[in-house]
């Protein structure tokens, strides 16, 4: 039964990662002239998949190491997910709040408006690159879950 929900877990998590990458990248296509509109929009589906990763990563991880013991230690799959973990952590504790601090110190303009707009952009291109590696090390769950 353990494995069953690990395939449904590892099914949430990656594919919400990998549907959400797509739907902001839709978001901004559609909405073009509202970017602010689109950013609000896709930190929200960001933040439910990064809570999604956090719980999933912790049960995935525990069951693994009630599975396979300390042998755990030596497979990808442990250590894909554990930098999975380590990567939704520094984005939501780390990246997000900084994002959301230049947001608010650019009120009322929109920040990519502002003496921030630099400064956001480059914490935008790490978010996008933690994410981007986050979706890749999904591959790696999925391959070698079992």
């Amino acid at each position: 039964m353990s494995q069953k929900i690990t395939l449904v877990i590892i099914t949430l998590w990656v594919g919400a990662l990998w549907a959400i990458g797509f739907v902001a990248y839709v978001l901004f296509k559609t909405l073009p002239d509202n970017h602010q509109l689109a950013g609000n929009l896709a930190g929200q589906l960001f933040t439910i998949v990064r809570y999604i990763g956090i719980v999933s990563a912790f049960y995935l991880l525990i069951q693994r190491l009630v599975d396979y013991s300390t042998s755990a230690l030596k497979q990808a799959y442990f250590w894909a997910v554990l930098v999975m973990l380590l990567l939704v952590l520094a984005e939501h504790f780390g990246i997000q709040p900084i994002l959301a601090q230049l947001k608010a110190d650019a009120m009322p303009s929109d920040v990519m408006h502002s003496i921030f707009a630099e400064r956001f952009g480059k914490w935008h291109g790490i978010a996008s690159v933690a994410y981007l590696v986050e979706c890749l090390l999904g591959f790696v769950v999925v391959l070698k879950v079992r």
